[in-house]
């Protein structure tokens, strides 16, 4: 098994607006973090990504982006789309027990040690990124 790097990395996944891109995504995370040797928090990262890229192609019309970054012991996850509207506040987690969809930022809140949102601008494209973060024990 690879060991984990000290030495930080990222790597960026451009996406279309397409459901596929979800399980693309979230498989791509997977080889990612298996061949740093981040194992075990897969399971957890798979989660996270699935869900913040799951409300960019649900929620937005353009392309997205999975953008993954190691460094100092922490993996950050985050996804742009090109809707600069802020995300709807999560709630709590348990409200959302036996819906179907509407929790995922109730999971990213309840599973990540820190997420947040913020809006992006560049080459004259508006959106916004999503993220959230992960302490590799």
């Amino acid at each position: 098994m690879p060991e984990t790097s000290k030495e930080p990395w990222e790597y960026s996944l451009y996406i279309p607006n397409d459901p596929r891109a979800v399980t693309v995504s979230r498989r791509t995370l997977r080889l990612i973090l298996t061949m740093h040797g981040l194992i075990g928090v897969v399971d957890v990262a798979e989660l996270l990504a699935t869900e913040l890229v799951s409300n960019a192609v649900r929620h937005t019309k353009g392309p997205a982006a999975l953008r993954v970054r190691w460094s100092a012991g922490v993996l950050r996850i985050g996804v742009w789309d090109a809707n600069p509207e802020p995300p709807e506040p999560p709630g709590q987690l348990e409200q959302f027990a036996d819906m179907e969809e509407g929790r995922g930022l109730a999971l990213v809140r309840a599973c990540a040690e820190v997420w947040g949102w913020q809006p992006l601008a560049r080459e004259g494209n508006r959106g916004k990124y999503v993220w959230c973060e992960l302490a590799a024990a």
